[in-house]
């Protein structure tokens, strides 16, 4: 099943000031809360938190698992890729290489450069 993770920009959240948790109550919150499923709460219109349900906050752990899953194996790819490159460094020759490199003058035939390019 595959899931989709939409996240409203902060600004198109349902509002309720601070002040409202104080006078209706944890009950009367949560009641936008379960209208709206989230709720940005402001203290002098600046977004102080966000009250989420249990289903939307369950909902975004999910999408953000499927997601992981499906990177999983670039990411993986990408590391033994990296771990081959390194182990380049770990060879009897990597020293003496180094150091071969560092000790010859540069051959920049009029260039600057900065940097590789692959």
């Amino acid at each position: 099943m595959a899931l989709s993770l939409t996240i409203d920009p902060i600004d198109a959240l349902p509002r309720t000031p601070a002040s409202d948790v104080k006078k209706l109550g944890w009950r009367g919150v949560m009641r936008a809360v379960a209208r709206e499923g989230k709720v940005l709460v402001t203290h002098h219109d600046t977004p102080e938190a966000v009250i989420l349900s249990a289903d939307e906050y369950a909902g975004i752990r999910q999408a953000l698992q499927a997601a992981a899953e499906a990177h999983a194996p670039s990411l993986d790819s990408l590391r033994r890729r990296f771990d081959e490159q390194l182990a380049v460094l770990d060879g009897a020759a990597a020293g003496e290489g180094l150091r071969a490199l560092m000790d010859a003058p540069a051959e920049l035939h009029g260039e600057v450069r900065a940097g590789g390019s692959h």
